[in-house]
């Protein structure tokens, strides 16, 4: 059964417990990667929306060891969960970017930083992932399950052009054809509620994953946060963000038309509490999942009951 009495989707946890029949807990390290959308590769400013932990507020201390890391979160988890399992999840900036050898060492090691460890999640580009380590990639998919997470964002090229994202939709349908010819797990990321785009446009960009042979997706509001490109412009000359119930009217009919077979690993998002300039709503993350089951269930919705 991949949906549950309270939530009409495929929920991560749901496939967590029906694959390894055990807690799952994801660990997020950061290997001090850089982005090429801030080191001048492509572009110096980065994305509009990225906060300077290179949207890895949740992260790891990049100072710490990996070892470290992953000890301050595991040993707090095993407090209550002694049989913890866990994926580990190189989550800040672009972690395919860099060499080789650097990349190798990382997650080599970190695969072995516990016994329990069943999995290792990469976030990364679409434009920044070399030959040499898509090949390096699948060897190590065939030793552990190795899921990459892809900014897409928005199947609207203006809007990745004005967020200055520095790629196109092409190249994101590129990197998801490439991993899957690798068996590799992709899990996409849109933003929903971007300047300019209407309901219907972010229901275009799920049918345009529809089309992809993804595995998972991450939906989120577009929040704003301090110390950002878009803070900045945000607080000079503020522009109309999704309410709490627009927000969950579209993610319903979203998830309404997203294929059952994919994996939803969130439904919002949330920014450090500190940094958030707005919507304030973004930050109860419980009440907002808790409406969007209420919704679904109001439209007598579940996931992929409106799939073309």
């Amino acid at each position: 059964m991949k949906f549950t009495k309270q939530h009409s989707y495929y929920t991560l946890d749901q496939y967590l417990k029906q694959e390894y029949k055990s807690k799952v807990f994801k660990v997020a390290l950061n290997g001090d990667f850089d982005c090429p959308n801030r080191d001048g590769s492509i572009q110096k400013h980065g994305c509009l929306f990225c906060s300077e932990k290179g949207s890895g507020d949740f992260a790891g201390n990049k100072e710490d060891t990996l070892e470290n890391q992953f000890n301050s979160v595991s040993n707090i988890i095993h407090q209550k969960w002694p049989n913890a399992l866990y994926i580990v999840y190189f989550q800040a900036n672009t972690n395919t970017y860099g060499s080789l050898d650097k990349i190798k060492s990382l997650f080599e090691k970190a695969i072995k930083l516990h016994s329990n460890i069943v999995a290792i999640s990469i976030a990364t580009r679409c434009d920044s992932i070399s030959n040499e380590i898509y090949d390096y990639l699948e060897e190590l998919n065939n030793r552990i399950p190795v899921w990459v997470e892809l900014g897409l964002q928005s199947i609207h090229q203006k809007t990745l052009d004005f967020m200055n994202v520095g790629y196109s939709v092409n190249q994101f349908d590129e990197a998801v054809k490439n991993l899957r010819q690798r068996n590799i797990h992709v899990i996409a990321h849109i933003i929903n509620g971007f300047p300019n785009e209407t309901k219907s446009m972010m229901l275009e960009t799920v049918n345009h994953l529809n089309k992809l042979d993804i595995q998972g997706i991450k939906i989120h509001s577009l929040y704003i946060t301090k110390n950002t490109i878009l803070g900045n412009i945000y607080q000079n000359n503020p522009f109309p963000l999704l309410t709490l119930k627009e927000y969950v009217d579209i993610v319903s009919d979203q998830l309404s038309i997203l294929k059952d077979t994919v994996v939803v690993h969130r439904v919002n998002g949330d920014a450090p509490r500190e940094d958030l300039i707005a919507p304030i709503w973004s930050l109860k993350k419980l009440v907002v999942m808790n409406e969007i089951d209420k919704e679904m269930k109001k439209k007598n919705y579940y996931q992929g009951i409106n799939f073309h």
